[in-house]
């Protein structure tokens, strides 16, 4: 299989999770999309010196992450963005309103978190999210996997104490 095909597999596949990694590491949504695009472009180069060594999955969360990282030090100085009232987003207009709009604020609330660890914490935490085991993230990261289940758990006990306090900025 050529570059352009398993690019075009890698991004059929996991496009989803590269998405939702886009979304935990950029909160602003033009920025967002320019992380994504540039994601996008570092997975399509890169599968022209891809080997094999690893399996596509591991190869896919290795290039976004560390595009990722990269695009998080170029932006370390920014500003915040503002954004205009008639750009925010329709609420849910749900009979659930109330729990959708909590649960909303939740994973905004532990994203904001997240987006505060510095690396390798934030990409070991996403790609737990992500449901990968330990043996997986340290493939990634090159982490050892017993490295990876000890930031684990303590960033988890880290994010329950400052979730309950309430200290997502």
């Amino acid at each position: 299989m050529g570059p352009d095909e398993l690019y075009r597999s890698a991004a059929a596949e996991f496009g989803p999770a590269m998405d939702r990694l886009a979304r935990s590491y950029e909160a602003d949504a033009d920025l967002r999309r320019d992380l994504l695009q540039d994601i996008h472009f570092a997975l399509w180069r890169s599968f022209s010196t891809f080997a094999g060594q690893c399996s596509l999955r591991t190869w896919v969360y290795r290039v976004a992450h560390n595009t990722a990282i990269s695009a998080r030090l170029r932006q370390r100085g920014r500003k915040a963005v503002l954004v205009r009232l008639a750009d925010l987003p329709e609420p849910p207009a749900t009979e659930d309103a109330e729990e959708t709009i909590g649960q909303a604020q939740a994973v905004a609330k532990i994203q904001a978190l997240i987006r505060r660890l510095k690396p390798p914490d934030d990409q070991v935490m996403l790609l737990y999210l992500e449901d990968l085991d330990a043996e997986a993230i340290a493939d990634i990261t090159g982490l050892s996997p017993g490295a990876v289940a000890t930031r684990i758990h303590r960033v988890k006990a880290l994010l329950a104490r400052r979730f309950r306090e309430g200290n997502a900025s």
